[in-house]
C-alpha cells in the first residue's frame, strides 16, 4: 500500500521549544505510514509533573503555569478522513433487523414476553418474606389511612360520588400489582387527573340539564348516573390507550414533556383544583362550565355569588384546613421523632364526621354532607359506544398526562433504590406523590404494600364505608386545598429559571396560561406544540463564532469570548453551535460570509462582471483586427490546481504579432478567462489581483463540524456552495472534526467527488490548520483539484 509522506504533530510547550504552539515535524520518506494493523503514532506518552501543594505555593504564578503546561505530550500523524478510516481500519456496521427478532419462537422468547408484561411473575418468587413483608404491611397500612380520605376528596374533584374515589383506591392497585414495574408508587387517585375527569363529566353532564320542572333543583340521582356512565367510558378510553401506546412501545413521547412543561401544568392543574373547590368551600350552587376560560367565568360567578355564602360550610372548611395545616406543620417538626406521619387528614375526618353527625350540621345549619355510601361493591357496568366520539381527545390528553406523571416519579424511585422501570409498561391510571412518598418512607419496598392497602380499602368499603355518610363535603374541599400546598408551591419556579435559564421560564410562563386560560386539554397540546417549536426556533438562532487557538495547545475557542485565543494567520475556522438542516442552511452560509469579513457574493459578482468585459473586449479586438482563427476559437481557459505542488500551473496560448497594438492586444486576451471549458487553462490575469479585486486576508477556511449530528440535502447542497463561492475568491475550504455517522451521509448524498474529497475532511480542527499552514491555497493532495471560474 502506497503512502504519502508521514507528517507527525506534537502539541504542547516543552522547555527545548520555546513558546511554539505546535509543532509541525515533518519525516523523512523513508519512514512511511505503516499498514492496517500497526500503530501510526510515533510516539504517545504522558508526562505528569505537577508538584504538591506545599512546593506549588511557593511557586510564582509564571512558574505554576508553565508545570501545567507540560502536563501530557502526544505525537502523532496528520489525519485527514481518508487516513482516519485507514488507521481505525473503519468498516460498514452490518446492523440485524430488529423485525426478524419479533417472530422468532423459542422457549426463551416466550419466557421472556412474559415476564416482560408480567413482571409480578418475576419478583414474587424472589420476594424476601422476612425482610419486606414488615415494612410493606406498615407501609400499606399508612397508605390506606392517607388514601381514604383522598380518594372521598379527589372523587369530588371528578364530579363523581365520593364512594367511588374508594373504588378507584382499590381496583387499580391490583392491577398495577400484577402490570407494573415501579415498586414504590402509589397508585389511586390524583388530584391533576382527578380535575381532567370532572371537566369532562361536567361538560356532558351539567347541572342545568336535570332541573326538576317543580322547584327548580337538581336530579342529583340521575346527574350521578350519567356522569358515572361519561367517567366509566373515559377510562376505558384511557386504559385502552395506554395499553396501545406500551404495546407499540411509545414510552419516548413522556420526552417531549419537559420537566418545566410537566411542573408549570400541574401547578396551573392546582390552581383549577382550588377554584373547582371554592363552592364546597362557600356553599355556593354554580353553573357547570368548560372549554376555554371557563376557569375565569368560575371564578368571577364565585365573586359574584359571595354574599350568598352558607355561614356554616364556610366556618366548617376553615376550621378543618387549620386543623390540617397545624398537623402537616407537626409533622414535619416532628419528622425525624415519628415512626410515621400522623394521619391528620383521616383523624379530621373522623372528628367532623362526628361533630357533624352530633350536631345536626346539615339540619341546622344547611352544610351539604356526602350523603348515602352503598357498603357494597358496585357490579362493574359497560361503557357507551356512543360517547366514544366525543371522548376521544379527552382521553387521550388524559392517558398522556397520566403516563407522564407516573413515570416521572417511579423513576425517581427507580434511581433511588436501583432499579429499572419500563416506560413502554402500561399504567392504567396515575399516582400520587405524597401517597407515594409516604409508601417509600414507611418502609416501603415492594408493591406488595399497595396491595395491602388497597385490602384495607376494600375493608371500608364493604363494613365502614356508610359511616362517613354525615361526612361534610367542606371537609373534603379543605382537604384537597390544604395538600395543594406542595403544587403550590412551583410557584417559586418563576425565580429560579429567571436566573437559571429564561427560555424553561418562557415554556413554564405559556404552559401555565395556555392550561388557566384554554382548559388542561387544550393547555396541555399548546404547551407540547410551543416546547417543539421553541426547539426548532433555538436550532435555526444557534451561535456562529470564529475559532482561534488557545496559545500552546491544540484547543480552538471562540475568539469573542476567550481574550487569549488568537486566530491563526491566514486561516479562518467557522464553528456552528447546532447542526446543520434545511431550517438554518441558508443563515449558516450567510453568517460565514459575514464573519469572514468578506462580501463573498459581492466579490464574486464584480469579478464576473470584469470577465465579462474582458471578453467583450476581446470579441471586440477580433473583430477589428482580423485576429488569426486559432486565436479568436481560444476563449481562455480554466485554473488547474494541483494540490500536489505548491505552485499554480499556467499555460497559455501565445499571440502571434509584432506591432505594439497585437501585443497590447495579447496581453489583454491573456487576462481573460472563459467560464465553459473544464480542461482548458486559465490566464493570469482573472485572479482577484491582476483583476483589481480586493484578496481576503486569508488563504484557507476551515469549517468545524464536530455539533453536526445529522445532515440533509439541503446542508449537503449548502457546503456545495460554500465550497464553489470560496474557492471563486481563492480560498481553499476544509472540514474538520465530523462524526462518523455525519459522513456515512455525506457519502450517501454523493457529497465527495472528484473537487471535494475525503482529504478535505480533517480528523480534527487542529489537523485541519496544520494542514492550511503548510499548502496555503495550492494544497499537494492527491487527486487533482479543479476550480472553474
Amino acid at each position: 500500500m502506497a503512502h504519502g509522506p508521514s507528517r507527525s504533530v506534537a502539541c504542547g510547550i516543552f522547555p527545548d521549544q520555546g513558546t511554539n504552539p505546535c509543532l509541525l515535524n515533518r519525516q523523512a520518506d523513508s519512514q512511511p505510514l505503516r499498514h492496517q494493523g500497526s500503530p501510526l503514532i510515533r510516539s504517545s506518552h504522558v508526562k505528569r509533573d505537577l508538584p504538591d501543594r506545599d512546593t506549588q505555593a511557593l511557586l510564582s504564578t509564571t512558574q505554576a503555569m508553565e508545570l501545567r503546561r507540560r502536563d501530557y505530550r502526544v505525537e502523532r500523524p496528520l489525519l485527514n478522513q481518508e487516513q482516519l478510516e485507514e488507521l481505525g481500519s473503519q468498516t460498514s456496521a452490518t446492523g440485524t433487523l430488529q423485525w426478524r427478532t419479533w417472530f422468532q419462537c423459542s422457549h426463551a422468547r416466550a419466557r421472556a414476553l412474559l415476564l416482560q408484561y408480567f413482571p409480578v411473575l418475576a419478583w414474587l418468587p424472589q420476594y424476601p418474606v422476612r425482610d419486606w413483608l414488615l415494612g410493606d404491611l406498615l407501609s400499606g397500612l399508612s397508605v390506606a389511612i392517607m388514601q381514604l380520605p383522598q380518594g372521598l376528596a379527589y372523587a369530588l374533584l371528578a364530579g363523581l360520588p365520593p364512594v367511588f374515589g374508594l373504588y378507584s383506591s382499590f381496583y387499580p392497585v391490583f392491577i398495577y400489582f400484577l402490570f407494573g414495574t415501579s415498586r414504590h408508587i402509589s397508585v389511586g387517585t390524583f388530584a391533576v387527573m382527578s380535575v381532567m375527569v370532572g371537566s369532562v363529566t361536567e361538560s356532558l353532564a351539567p347541572d342545568e340539564a336535570f332541573l326538576q320542572a317543580l322547584n327548580s333543583t337538581v336530579n342529583v340521582t340521575a346527574r350521578d348516573a350519567a356522569r358515572v356512565q361519561a367517567a366509566s367510558t373515559l377510562s376505558v378510553l384511557v386504559g385502552l390507550f395506554q395499553v396501545g401506546l406500551g404495546l407499540v412501545h411509545f414510552g419516548f413521547v413522556v420526552t417531549y414533556l419537559s420537566e418545566p412543561l410537566v411542573r408549570a401544568y400541574t401547578t396551573a392543574a392546582s390552581v383549577q383544583v382550588f377554584v373547582s373547590q371554592l363552592k364546597y368551600v362557600f356553599g355556593l350552587h354554580l353553573s357547570s362550565r368548560s372549554g376555554p376560560l371557563s376557569l375565569i367565568y368560575t371564578v368571577l360567578e364565585v365573586c359574584w355569588k359571595l354574599p350568598q355564602t352558607v355561614v356554616g360550610t364556610m366556618v366548617t372548611a376553615v376550621v378543618a384546613g387549620v386543623v390540617l395545616l397545624l398537623v402537616k406543620l407537626l409533622n414535619d417538626k416532628l419528622r425525624r421523632q415519628l415512626p410515621m406521619p400522623l394521619p391528620g387528614e383521616l383523624l379530621t375526618l373522623i372528628g367532623a364526621t362526628g361533630i357533624s353527625y352530633g350536631v345536626g350540621l346539615q339540619h341546622r345549619f344547611g352544610v351539604d354532607v356526602v350523603g348515602k355510601i352503598p357498603a357494597r361493591l358496585l357490579p362493574p357496568v359497560a361503557p357507551s359506544p356512543q360517547l366514544f366520539a366525543r371522548l376521544v381527545g379527552n382521553a387521550f390528553a388524559i392517558a398522556v398526562v397520566g403516563f407522564a406523571i407516573a413515570i416521572s416519579l417511579g423513576k425517581i424511585f427507580a434511581l433511588r433504590h436501583g432499579y429499572r422501570v419500563d416506560s413502554n409498561q402500561c399504567f392504567p391510571v396515575s399516582c400520587s406523590m405524597s401517597r407515594s412518598l409516604v409508601q417509600e418512607s414507611t418502609g416501603g419496598n415492594t408493591q406488595v404494600a399497595g396491595a395491602i392497602s388497597s385490602l384495607f380499602i376494600l375493608i371500608i368499603i364493604v363494613k365502614l364505608g356508610e359511616l362517613f355518610q354525615d361526612l361534610p363535603k367542606a371537609v373534603l374541599a379543605a382537604a384537597i386545598i390544604v395538600n395543594l400546598k406542595g403544587m403550590l408551591m412551583q410557584f417559586t419556579d418563576i425565580c429560579s429559571l429567571w436566573k437559571a435559564n429564561r427560555v424553561d421560564l418562557l415554556i413554564w410562563l405559556v404552559t401555565f396560561v395556555a392550561t388557566i386560560l384554554l382548559n388542561l386539554d387544550l393547555g396541555l397540546a399548546v404547551a407540547v406544540v410551543f416546547s417543539l417549536l421553541l426547539v426548532v426556533v433555538r436550532t435555526q438562532l444557534p451561535h456562529y463564532s470564529v475559532l482561534g487557538q488557545v496559545p500552546d495547545t491544540d484547543i480552538y475557542r471562540d475568539v469573542a469570548e476567550y481574550s487569549e485565543a488568537r486566530e491563526v494567520p491566514g486561516v479562518k475556522v467557522f464553528r456552528s453551535s447546532a447542526t446543520v438542516y434545511f431550517a438554518n442552511a441558508e443563515l449558516y452560509s450567510d453568517t460565514l460570509k459575514q464573519k469572514c469579513g468578506v462580501n463573498v457574493d459581492h466579490l464574486i459578482s464584480q469579478k464576473k462582471k470584469l470577465l465579462r468585459k474582458q471578453e467583450l473586449k476581446l470579441k471586440r479586438l477580433q473583430k477589428e483586427n482580423k485576429l488569426p482563427k486559432q486565436a479568436a476559437a481560444s476563449k481562455g481557459t480554466s485554473i488547474s490546481i494541483n494540490v500536489n505542488t505548491s505552485v499554480i500551473d499556467i499555460e497559455s496560448n501565445d499571440v502571434e504579432g509584432s506591432k505594439a497594438k497585437q501585443v497590447s492586444t495579447g496581453t489583454e486576451l491573456e487576462g481573460i478567462a472563459a467560464s465553459g471549458q473544464e480542461d482548458a487553462k486559465a490566464p493570469d490575469m482573472s485572479s482577484l489581483k491582476t483583476l483589481g479585486l480586493p484578496q481576503p486576508d486569508f488563504h484557507s477556511l476551515i469549517l468545524d463540524l464536530s455539533s453536526l449530528s445529522f445532515v440533509d440535502t439541503v446542508c449537503l447542497k449548502s457546503l456545495k456552495n460554500i465550497f464553489r463561492d470560496f474557492r471563486e475568491i481563492e480560498v481553499e475550504v476544509y472540514m474538520a472534526a465530523c462524526h462518523s455517522p455525519v459522513v456515512t451521509q455525506l457519502e450517501a448524498g454523493h457529497f465527495f467527488d472528484a473537487s471535494i474529497t475525503k482529504q478535505h475532511l480533517f480528523a480534527s480542527v487542529h489537523d485541519a490548520v496544520i494542514f492550511a499552514l503548510q499548502h496555503p491555497r495550492s494544497s499537494p493532495v492527491n487527486p487533482v483539484l479543479v476550480t472553474k471560474l
